[in-house]
């Protein structure tokens, strides 16, 4: 970065400066500290604690460049290094320790490690770099999400408040299981009375747009969550105990006590859910819960009983299980028995800390789901902790419009859906019947209409299956969305980024609390490979159906976390065994082989209905049981919290994203590398260019707050487009014609030529191609390229809306000008549009269609130059002209003007003289012939403006050339020979090219 010029006295320099190379006018030094191992010792760290304090405000760049007259004891400061790395291009980020930097920040970027210290704020400054590369990389593959969130919306007016609240609001939302809508708006520190237990809690009063939320000081003692629809009535005491009073139905009331600002929040409260205050005039310190309050899903049923009417006769109304299996009360045998206690205990704790979606969460309620939920609450339940009956209660009627609204629909995600309806739980008798396979349908066609975003996956219809079986239809629903959008956010996509990134996680903790077993293993991929199908059906796919429930269970309470820490068990149990396995294909029969020992002593399934191996074999292997499993997880891994949690997945997903975009600019340099000339290096930083501008142009315009023309689902040469804007940009960075007047106008006729299939987007296989005959093409090759931008498809003509601009094109010109194509019937272009798109449906990809125009381009036979149509009088002038532009200010500039002359005189003269020999009359025949083989649409305008004006002479045919008349008057020239064979510098090109499109939008 060049400054304007500072004295410097080098003698006092050096006592924070380093020399690093001179010469008689230049001194480039290096500031004390940095680059050094362990920060340059004590004189290093205090220099770089000097910097921090002392020039907090502008930061002191580690290198700088003097200037000095021979025989001057003055240096002039002229420039200086600054280190820029994007936000997405970080691939880790972490905070780090030794014994010189206590603290520092490790940032990688594109295989380069920086490590950031002496901070004074280290804690606050990570949360925010994490957030900020976090925003970055989500927009990689969730543009969607910055639509609606008024935060992300516009990038410059992102600030350190609003990062901070929407990290605060998406915690508060995973917690409580509540809708992503929520945005937390108030905390108060206050006192929750636990009736049951006689004290009052210490906790956080969260308050939302339609929620009260109060969760202890340690987070596992007692929460509680309120929904104002569930709210009659709030009050405040009357005493010094600054107390509010909240009464709900079903005779419950709840007491926050040591409030501050009570009355105002009591005011806000009522303002809220507009319940009237019920007039107390001695409320009592202890607020007494009824055991009889009402279940929550019968208020849900009343609210939407007209929609259920209406699809009674085609949504079931009952869970699979109660159908398939109801449970016999005759028959009593010890496992009917343990249910029955099972059942008692919940109800004693039901009457105890209250029944529904209000009711107190404590340790005891985790004990109880670490049991195992008895069959007859499990549906009830899991709605109750996953937070799927506060979506089912917003949107009463909901699920009945989607089916109805997705009936009959066909596309690539009905026929997914279709072929694993039976794979589905095969052996269940629930899903042998139209009954099972119906509602399964019904429900993963329902989601995919309400998602196209994420429409069908695999692993949906298995997790969905268990869910029809313990819930009402209707509920299998919503308990889906709350698995895919919330407990396991990007999960079910085709990058399934999210099952990866937990993966990723994963092994972390394995290398955290199973080092013996990470040192043993020279592959860590190997629990990637062998987890993903535990995270994706949560161990539904490997455990029995009877002990994979009581797996569900804890994950609907417990989150990620649960399955996190039952895979470190079940790693843990087996160590002994994979420590003995001498390759991957040992560990993973050893697992199998445990998978299938492991059983539930306790499930009152019938023997038809359980998986387990072995069931009635008395001689089989020593068995283990799934609530000891579990139970043995939560003591040994319970200590794993969700901040943790939540750390170490912000962390991991700049890893697995970066990774994910190295592949596909991996795979799409192997496919473009074959069809030119530039090297894979060149390939690589022109790919990194390319990219780069359209994030940019993205991330510094309002008006396209998202990714527009970026889709991960799409083939890898699809995923990334640009459209003619950002062409324009990358054109005037590298193209070696970029210096001509008109440079704009070839940027568009480029743009239109690489634009085959009229959408307004070119990929980067496209853009490569026309990059490269500009850097490596020959003479033919070169004028071929010229020759085809100035006619039809690739020219029209260019006149910009502000005379005062010039040559140069505004957005809106370049924009218009782009989408200009020859115009077709409206019915003709829907046809040829479907005809060729592969994205058939919504938003899903037809692989066949990719296939066939993959198939189609390899067997493209290569262009004739005999093939190009004539070039008419117009489009030859403009030629000329461009050929002009395309000479300023070269070293040979008179002699290639006087070489152009010549050719454009000798072309007409051959022109000429080809009229007379053949005749006037032939001579338009002839020209009227070839426009019509050419099939150009704008050679035919001249004559139609012929015919309008009467003054003009009708019968003067015009002119035109064809490109080899072209081609070999050029190539008697010498001089414009050397002008398009001269070398081109691409490293230095490209070198220029990265460092102008950063400075041109940051202004530096």
């Amino acid at each position: 970065m060049w400054l304007k010029p500072e004295e410097v006295l080098l003698k006092n320099a050096l006592k924070l400066w380093l020399m690093e190379r001179s010469n008689d006018y230049f001194v480039l030094q290096r500031r004390r500290g940095y680059g050094e191992e362990g920060g340059g010792g004590l004189t290093g760290l205090l220099v770089g604690t000097l910097d921090s304090v002392l020039d907090s405000t502008a930061k002191v760049a580690p290198f700088r460049i003097l200037h000095q007259t021979p025989d001057s004891q003055v240096y002039l400061s002229i420039a200086c290094v600054k280190l820029i790395i994007s936000w997405d291009a970080v691939s880790k980020l972490e905070k780090t320790s030794n014994v010189i930097l206590t603290e520092s920040i490790h940032v990688c970027s594109q295989g380069e490690s920086h490590y950031f210290s002496m901070f004074l704020h280290i804690n606050q400054t990570y949360l925010l770099m994490e957030q900020l590369a976090n925003y970055a990389i989500k927009r990689l593959f969730d543009k969607e999400t910055f639509d609606d969130d008024p935060v992300l919306d516009d990038p410059l007016q992102i600030t350190k408040r609003g990062l901070e609240d929407r990290a605060h609001s998406e915690q508060f939302n995973a917690f409580f299981r509540l809708p992503k809508e929520e945005t937390l708006k108030e905390v108060h520190e206050c006192f929750l009375w636990v009736p049951f237990s006689h004290f009052n809690a210490h906790g956080k009063m969260c308050i939302s747009e339609n929620y009260i939320c109060f969760a202890s000081q340690d987070g596992s003692l007692c929460s509680v969550i309120i929904p104002f629809r569930e709210v009659l009535a709030i009050d405040k005491t009357n005493d010094s105990s600054k107390s509010v009073i909240i009464s709900i139905k079903g005779k419950t009331a709840f007491r926050f006590s040591e409030v501050k600002d009570f009355e105002q929040l009591v005011a806000k409260l009522r303002l809220k859910c507009g319940a009237a205050s019920t007039q107390y005039h001695d409320i009592s310190t202890e607020v007494p819960i009824s055991s009889d309050s009402t279940d929550p899903s019968d208020n849900i049923e009343v609210r939407s009983l007209t929609c259920q009417r209406e699809c009674r006769k085609t949504v079931n109304t009952e869970a699979l299980m109660t159908v398939f299996h109801p449970q016999n009360l005759e028959t009593l045998n010890s496992k009917m028995l343990k249910e029955k206690m099972k059942e008692q205990s919940w109800n004693i704790l039901f009457a105890e800390c209250g029944h529904g979606v209000s009711m107190f969460r404590t340790k005891k309620t985790q004990d109880l789901v670490i049991r195992g939920i008895p069959e007859s609450l499990r549906g009830e339940l899991w709605m109750l902790f996953s937070g799927a009956v506060n979506d089912m209660a917003a949107n009463p009627g909901y699920y009945a419009d989607v089916v109805e609204q997705s009936l009959g629909a066909c596309n690539l995600a009905t026929e997914e859906i279709e072929r694993d309806l039976r794979r589905s739980l095969p052996e269940h008798p629930a899903f042998q019947s139209d009954t099972g396979i119906s509602a399964l349908r019904r429900v993963l066609t329902a989601y995919a209409y309400r998602n196209p975003k994420i429409g069908y996956c695999q692993a949906m219809n298995i997790l969905t299956s268990v869910l029809l079986l313990y819930a009402k239809e209707e509920e299998a629903f919503w308990l889906l969305v709350a698995v895919c959008e919330r407990m396991l956010p990007d999960y079910f996509n085709r990058r399934i980024i999210g099952a990866l990134v937990d993966q990723a996680v994963f092994e972390e903790l394995i290398r955290d609390h199973l080092p013996q077993l990470t040192e043993h293993m020279t592959d860590m991929t190997f629990f990637s490979s062998v987890s993903l199908s535990w995270f994706l059906t949560l161990f539904i796919s490997v455990l029995p159906i009877e002990s994979a429930v009581n797996v569900v269970d804890c994950f609907f309470h417990d989150g990620i976390k649960a399955i996190l820490q039952l895979g470190l068990a079940i790693l843990d149990y087996n160590l002994d065994k994979l420590m003995a396995c001498k390759d991957d294909a040992e560990a993973v029969t050893a697992l199998n082989r445990f998978f299938d020992s492991v059983t539930n002593k306790d499930s009152p399934l019938p023997s038809s209905v359980q998986q387990g191996s072995n069931v009635n074999d008395e001689k089989s292997r020593i068995r283990v049981d799934i609530t000891d499993l579990i139970r043995e997880s939560n003591e040994k891994y319970g200590n794993i919290c969700c901040e943790d949690i939540y750390s170490m997945r912000c962390r991991n997903r700049l890893y697995v994203i970066q990774t994910l975009e190295e592949t596909t600019k991996q795979n799409v340099l192997r496919v473009v590398s074959q069809d030119v000339k530039l090297s894979l290096r060149e390939l690589d930083e022109l790919y990194i260019l390319f990219k780069k501008e359209l994030f940019f142009s993205y991330y510094w315009s309002l008006s396209y707050p998202a990714l527009k023309h970026h889709d991960p689902s799409l083939p890898y040469l699809e995923q990334y487009q640009i459209d003619c804007q950002q062409f324009r940009a990358l054109y005037h960075l590298l193209s070696p014609w970029a210096h001509s007047a008109n440079r704009d106008s070839l940027a568009l006729w480029t743009f239109r030529l690489l634009d085959e299939n009229s959408d307004c987007l070119i990929n980067f296989k496209e853009f490569s191609s026309a990059i490269d005959i500009m850097y490596n093409g020959s003479f033919t090759e070169k004028l071929k390229l010229l020759f085809k931008l100035h006619i039809p498809p690739a020219y029209t003509e260019v006149k910009s809306k502000d005379p005062t601009k010039g040559d140069e094109l505004s957005e809106e010109d370049l924009l218009y000008l782009s989408q200009l194509h020859v115009s077709k019937p409206e019915n003709e272009k829907e046809a040829e549009s479907v005809k060729n798109s592969p994205e058939k449906g919504k938003g899903k990809v037809d692989i066949q269609a990719y296939l066939s125009q993959w198939q189609d381009e390899l067997f493209k036979k290569e262009e004739n130059i005999k093939d190009l149509p004539r070039m008419n009088q117009s489009q030859f002038i403009q030629f000329s002209k461009t050929l002009y532009n395309l000479f300023h200010g070269d070293r040979e500039e008179e002699s290639l003007y006087q070489a152009i002359a010549v050719v454009t005189s000798l072309l007409l003269r051959m022109e000429e003289v080809g009229r007379k020999l053949h005749g006037s009359t032939s001579s338009a025949k002839g020209f009227s012939g070839t426009v019509g083989d050419s099939g150009g649409a704008c050679e035919e305008k001249p004559e139609s403006s012929l015919e309008k004006d009467p003054t003009l002479p009708r019968e003067e045919p015009q002119w035109s050339f064809a490109f080899e008349q072209i081609l070999a008057s050029l190539l008697n020239e010498p001089a414009l020979v050397r002008f398009f064979e001269k070398p081109i510098d691409v490293k230095t090109k490209l070198e220029n090219a990265k460092t102008s499109q950063l400075s041109s939008r940051t202004k530096m």
